[in-house]
């Protein structure tokens, strides 16, 4: 952000909401022409036409394949890219009216860790504070270091730390001046597992606390498994935006796994009606998998079906649409217009 001060948006943990806007980040007709890169190269339409809200205190996943348009969506919340049209709210301040204010009532975590080297974390969250304007006695340096596990490399070089510490850091670095709204840009990139982990407990209390959140990740189970509400963009469009249960109820799809006491024969008749039904595939000798539309087939019916079959059923498993099958579905199809 520009190095001019900043009073600091007032943080939404245990706070009364009277008074605090619906919509932590509200967008409407945001679009973004680049220009010509070359002779003979067409502008690109990175982002078109896009509507956008994300609840306040909402824990919000915005999910699309490469150049679908999601870091320029985030480049512009961070003042990073100016757009062509639009209309961009944060925290219910406009983006072109009141950029300073804008810019206080939200923290970014880009994707890469541009971290000073020569800086310890100390240095730099004492430094990020007060470009933000906030006083030397209500700076929270030791807090975010303590939050993020950095306590004991406060005062190392920046240089010497690890991948998953730094990025860590850049959490601490956009959490300085207590934003109301968090972006996270693709944060557990190149982070090991139990880093991972710890990093979105931190998001967790955050958000409990009433930090409304943003993430974008190509990790589709960590949307799945954090988040209560999914965007997904794809040529610069939002194809979807809905609770979890929501998109994931969109595919009419499921699978059960049986294994059974007997060797099958799909050729049987008496196996006609999971042929031709219940569109059975054996596995192996005695493995047999059944796909179905929940909306249309009830599983007491399967369950008869293999009982009358003579199937004695030994174990049952089952496979459940996730993220990746609804995403993969979305970002295929061709855009329209």
């Amino acid at each position: 952000m520009s190095q001019q001060s900043a009073s600091a948006a007032p943080s939404t943990a245990h706070a009364d909401t009277a008074g605090l806007p619906d919509y932590a980040v509200s967008i409407r007709g945001l679009t973004k022409i680049y220009g010509k890169a070359g002779v003979g190269v067409a502008p690109k339409k990175a982002l078109d036409n896009v509507d956008l809200d994300i609840p306040r205190g909402s824990l919000f996943a915005l999910l699309g394949p490469n150049g679908a348009g999601k870091s320029t969506l985030i480049n512009i919340l961070a003042q990073l890219v100016v757009k062509t049209s639009g209309e961009v709210k944060v925290w219910d301040i406009d983006l072109d009216r009141d950029p300073r204010h804008a810019a206080a009532a939200i923290g970014v975590v880009p994707q890469e860790l541009n971290v000073d080297p020569f800086f310890t974390p100390q240095d730099l969250l004492d430094l990020q504070a007060g470009m933000y304007g906030v006083p030397k006695a209500e700076r929270r340096t030791t807090e975010l270091l303590a939050a993020l596990s950095l306590s004991d490399k406060a005062k190392s070089y920046s240089r010497t730390l690890s991948g998953g510490m730094r990025r860590r850091l850049m959490v601490a670095k956009a959490m300085v001046h207590n934003p109301p709204v968090l972006v996270l840009d693709e944060p557990t990139a190149g982070v090991d597992v139990e880093l991972r982990q710890q990093l979105w407990a931190y998001v967790r209390q955050l958000n409990a606390q009433g930090v409304t959140v943003l993430l974008t990740t190509h990790y589709l189970e960590e949307a799945q498994e954090l988040c209560d509400r999914i965007a997904i963009i794809n040529h610069g469009r939002v194809i979807a935006c809905e609770t979890k249960s929501e998109l994931l109820g969109r595919l009419d799809n499921k699978e059960m796994i049986f294994t059974v006491a007997v060797d099958i024969d799909l050729d049987r008749p008496e196996l006609l009606v999971l042929r031709e039904r219940f569109h059975a595939e054996k596995l192996e000798p005695r493995r047999l998998r059944i796909r179905y539309a929940p909306s249309q087939i009830r599983v007491d019916e399967i369950l008869t079906a293999m009982h009358q079959a003579g199937l004695p059923i030994v174990d049952l498993s089952t496979v459940e649409t996730d993220l990746e099958d609804i995403f993969l579905q979305l970002t295929r199809q061709e855009p329209q217009g």
